[in-house]
């Protein structure tokens, strides 16, 4: 039986109404949520404070990827959401994350509240290594990359990283049980992969040590979201 708290759906829709939709369907299923590009970009602060007005947990996905002094900036400006958690570029650089952890904590202190967890994006699950070498122009390992960008991110203050499952064992032990882990790229067995090259099933994530697991189309694209969610939740 997986937890379904740590399950994380993901509202990859360009309109309020659709996603919505599917949190009607899984009301007293699921209670945690992500918020990408496209739907923030669409819809904005009216699909985050829905959600809190819900009492649903957000997990603001925009991976600030920019300057210092913008990503700081940045992070403060949707804070004011109440969001849980929040990303970043780990290649952003030390002082971009550092700027980020500030932000939170600045912000937090301020309004007297917990402050949200800032993970790090180590590789797209949509990058393979062929992708990765084309665009390094060298020979590279993913595996490799991805412990170096999750060391970083722990040295500079992070909360925990994104990354794909096979990597969830290493990091662990390179940055602690406590280090938060959360991956993407998690399609139930027999599902379409679509265009992820790194994908694992809910089982096989949380064998490895994830801590939470994000699925968008395999149940938002589902002719019953609340079957395939009930269906995994029970097995």
């Amino acid at each position: 039986m997986i937890d379904p708290e740590r399950i994380i759906v993901a509202l990859d829709f360009s309109k309020k109404e659709d996603a919505l939709k599917i949190v009607d369907e899984l009301e007293g299923l699921i209670n945690f949520y992500k918020v990408g590009l496209e739907l923030f970009l669409s819809e904005g602060k009216e699909i985050l404070n829905i959600l809190k007005k819900r009492d649903k947990k957000i997990f603001l996905d925009l991976k600030f990827h920019d300057i210092p002094n913008t990503v700081y900036k940045a992070v403060k400006s949707v804070l004011q959401y109440e969001i849980d958690m929040l990303t970043v570029h780990i290649s952003g650089g030390i002082e971009m994350i550092q700027k980020a952890v500030l932000a939170v904590k600045e912000y937090s202190y301020k309004e007297n509240i917990s402050p949200p967890k800032i993970l790090g994006v180590t590789v797209l699950t949509s990058l393979d290594e062929r992708a990765l070498n084309e665009i390094f122009s060298l020979s590279i390992s993913r595996d490799s990359l991805v412990k170096n960008l999750s060391l970083k991110a722990k040295q500079a203050g992070l909360n925990g990283v994104v990354s794909a499952v096979s990597s969830v064992k290493t990091i662990k032990e390179l940055c602690g049980n406590d280090f938060i882990v959360v991956t993407p790229g998690i399609r139930p067995k027999n599902s379409d992969f679509h265009d992820q090259k790194v994908v694992a099933s809910p089982e096989e994530a949380f064998l490895h040590g994830a801590d939470y697991i994000v699925i968008g189309r395999a149940i938002t694209n589902a002719s019953s979201p609340h079957e395939v969610v009930f269906k995994m939740i029970n097995m």
